[in-house]
């Protein structure tokens, strides 16, 4: 299907793609559909975009990119709202703010996007840990996370040196535990 969105322009959705929040995003509860869009970019941050709204789009990144030792422990009763067994079948994301000074820019710890990976129900669960915080500021550790990273091209893509277009066979592995996301290509 056809989405216009206001952020990225038109684009096509696979109805498989679409996540589904019982009782919408925290101050957004009238929105319940959305999709996930890669902008493509490196930064590693994807948005939410609401198939409700148009011009709703929220800025998410896995936790674990920039604080590995983050957990999220979901009480019986968030699993069985999201009819998960345990968060081995999940992903986490949590909602970012960027501000004008980038450099400011935090993580909602406290209240991650959970997304049951078969079924897309989706719930932004607010966790009982005292600890964690709505406004984490982690924008030096994204930054050390990016320049640090190497990626193992080998393991995504065989490239055949001859030049030529016919001979370049590109193979990339899926991870059946993520969920699909709509990449923007530079050209759109």
């Amino acid at each position: 299907m056809k989405i216009n969105t206001t952020r990225f322009g038109e684009l096509e959705v696979d109805n498989s793609d679409i996540i589904t929040f019982k009782d919408g995003l925290l101050g957004f509860e009238q929105l319940t559909k959305f999709f996930i869009v890669d902008p493509g970019d490196q930064t590693l941050i994807l948005w939410i975009q609401s198939i409700d709204d148009a011009s709703t789009a929220f800025p998410i990144i896995e936790p674990k990119i920039f604080k590995p030792d983050y957990s999220v422990k979901l009480l019986p009763a968030e699993l069985t709202s999201l009819n998960l067994e345990n968060l081995s079948e999940a992903s986490i994301y949590t909602i970012l703010t960027i501000p004008q000074v980038v450099t400011n820019m935090s993580a909602n710890m406290k209240a991650p996007i959970v997304i049951n990976n078969k079924t897309k129900l989706a719930r932004q669960i607010v966790l009982q840990d005292s600890k964690l915080e709505v406004k984490f500021e982690m924008y030096t550790s994204l930054k050390r996370y990016i320049v640090a990273y190497t990626s193992d091209d080998s393991v995504r893509t065989t490239v055949n040196l001859s030049n030529t277009p016919e001979e370049t066979v590109e193979t990339q592995e899926s991870t059946p535990q993520t969920p699909t996301t709509t990449k923007i290509s530079p050209d759109a």
